[in-house]
């Protein structure tokens, strides 16, 4: 079929539909520092709220987190236009409260112009990737004001690639959180100079990757106090080799991975003078190829190194484990995690990992496609895994939706954590199709409550009004943005706006907030195992990190539920070159930082 008739194809439905309409389709403490955003596709809108007794609002407009993706779909149908984007919780700036940074995109046919696009883009032009900075005022009586400014051009930041996800880390260890961003074709490296300023250093840095890169994480994968890149790599994907691809139904949709030959991963070395080597050869990553959209640090075996799940879409996970040496082998087919539990690979999008069962080992869980379910494995603590995701709820929920960003965060602090996964098809939704909708990939998110027994339970219907809309949702980053004590969650939306989901329910419980840097305090120590030890309670272990989720980055510091729990006995931390330090006295409903070197030695970790 020609690219003119899949054009008219595409720019029919959508003027049928518009023209029907859319329906609402002793540690040192630190102190707490100081009209809806316009669409450019249809939403299907919940009924106004005032927000009383809802878990989540939607706070983008009102703080002036004012920013509308653009995928520049014209009508040729590309796979890429659909996948779009993540973004960032990170404190570029130092200033304690959490600053955000959000992938935009393009027009993905450099033969078309922005005229072109079946959604024109909103906001500034030309379409860019955004910086905003956090300017939340904490007022004496505790209240506090959010409130977020666009620095983009002040910062310096200039990406205007075809954008899908972001990392962050102090790649150099000047105490500035850098960036480094992905995207259909040349990815970016951002180095924070320290004074509101970033500084493009891809080349010289030596991280570049022409290819369709998605997923990217920081780590300190050989432990010399630096940390490495690993970017993940999805399909071998440009215009001109797009391919038709046809619904059940006979009509041309997007294509799946299975289209296009997958990808080989990358691992960059830090070498500790600003620059890195290409370490997946040697790695072992060298001759392995899949179509990579998720990945996820964690140490699953609890041998003292850093590992790393994959998450591939339509072909079996990763997990590669650290051999201590600069190698990893890849044990997911022996540790029960690269197939669900009937043997057959999934769609897997977004993955993280975390104890959700409170027995000091990182689970996983993975976003997959409408027609199977998100899938979990629990860890035995020895990195071998069991499909638990019938018996524990979470398999009959899912059905029917495509998942991508997912995270394991304690939204009311009871001291077990809870799960979100937020939703957007791939292929066209049928019925949207038939009710002539312009964009028919748009589901509603979901939220899960652990309820401590093995088993989570569906809230998402109470969960607020903003759990109500409908939209093409991507990325999720979690982090405390208005610094009260219980986590909010930054999501973005494909060819739609952000949203800003601020918690209103977990302070009101008690908390405590960590955050973990080195001996000379500047940066923080992604990979820390954290033990927090409640009164009359077991430890509650948390992992130091920034990765995970889809295409996205969130808050390194740990904000860790305590249940009905007032006082801590200790805080253990394990640190990622092996020893281990413990506290004995830190304090509950506020953050303090923990640096290495100033507890009490406890030798080598786990």
């Amino acid at each position: 079929m020609s690219a003119h008739r899949r054009t008219g194809i595409v720019t029919t439905l959508v003027a049928m539909a518009l023209a029907v309409g859319v329906s609402a389709c002793s540690p040192e403490t630190d102190s707490p520092p100081k009209e809806e955003p316009r669409r450019a596709s249809p939403a299907i809108a919940p009924a106004a709220g005032s927000g009383v007794g809802e878990i989540f609002t939607d706070e983008a407009a009102a703080s002036g987190l004012d920013f509308v993706h653009f995928n520049g779909m014209s009508g040729e149908l590309y796979i890429g236009e659909m996948m779009q984007p993540g973004g960032a919780l990170f404190d570029y700036d130092n200033d304690g409260d959490l600053d955000a940074y959000l992938i935009q995109g393009t027009m993905l046919n450099k033969e078309k112009t922005l005229e072109d696009a079946i959604f024109p883009p909103v906001g500034p032009l030309p379409p860019r990737d955004r910086l905003f900075r956090n300017d939340l005022v904490v007022h004496a009586d505790g209240t506090r004001t959010l409130r977020f400014t666009d620095v983009t051009d002040e910062s310096g930041i200039d990406s205007r690639g075809y954008g899908y996800g972001v990392a962050t880390g102090d790649y150099d260890n000047d105490g500035w959180v850098d960036l480094y961003v992905t995207n259909l074709g040349p990815n970016q490296m951002f180095r924070n100079r320290g004074d509101g300023t970033f500084e493009e250093v891809t080349d010289r840095a030596g991280t570049g990757d022409r290819r369709w890169s998605v997923a990217a994480a920081f780590l300190d994968y050989d432990r010399d106090g630096w940390l490495d890149l690993y970017v993940g790599n999805y399909i071998d994907f440009h215009v001109t080799n797009h391919n038709d691809c046809y619904a059940g139904a006979g009509y041309i949709d997007y294509c799946g991975p299975k289209a296009y030959n997958p990808e080989p991963d990358r691992l960059f070395r830090n070498r500790g003078d600003g620059t890195f080597d290409d370490a997946a050869r040697r790695a072992g990553f060298g001759s392995t190829v899949g179509a990579g959209l998720g990945a996820i640090p964690a140490d699953f075996n609890l041998d003292g190194w850093i590992d790393l799940y994959v998450a591939n879409d339509g072909m079996r996970n990763r997990l590669w484990l650290n051999q201590g040496d600069g190698s990893f082998v890849d044990d997911a087919l022996l540790a029960g995690c690269a197939v669900n539990a009937d043997g057959s690979p999934e769609g897997s999008m977004g993955v993280d990992a975390a104890d959700l069962d409170n027995d000091g080992d990182e689970d996983l869980i993975m976003t997959h496609i409408s027609d199977e379910t998100n899938t979990l494995y629990v860890n035995d603590g020895h990195g071998l895994f069991e499909d638990t995701t019938v018996p524990i709820g979470l398999a009959t929920p899912s059905k029917g939706f495509t998942g991508f960003g997912t995270g394991w965060f304690d939204y009311d602090n009871d001291g077990w954590l809870d799960l979100i996964v937020v939703n957007g098809a791939v292929v066209f939704v049928e019925e949207l199709l038939h009710a002539r909708d312009p964009f028919p990939l748009h589901q509603r998110n979901q939220l899960f409550r652990n309820v401590g027994e093995g088993r989570f339970e569906d809230v998402t219907d109470s969960a607020g009004a903003v759990f109500e809309l409908s939209e093409v949702t991507r990325g999720a980053a979690f982090g405390d943005v208005d610094n009260d004590g219980d986590p909010d969650v930054l999501i973005v939306n494909n060819n739609g706006p952000a949203r800003l989901l601020i918690n209103h329910v977990g302070h009101d419980r008690p908390w405590i907030g960590l955050r973990l840097v080195g001996e000379d305090g500047k940066r923080d120590m992604l990979g820390a195992w954290v033990g927090v030890f409640p009164e009359g309670r077991p430890a509650l272990w948390r992992r130091v990190r920034t990765a995970g989720s889809y295409a996205s980055a969130s808050d390194p510091r740990l904000l860790i539920g305590l249940g009905d729990v007032k006082k801590i006995r200790r805080v253990t931390v394990d640190w990622p070159d092996g020893r281990r330090e413990s506290w004995g006295t830190v304090p509950v409903n506020q953050y303090s930082t923990l640096r290495q070197g100033t507890g009490a030695s406890e030798g080598e970790g786990s």
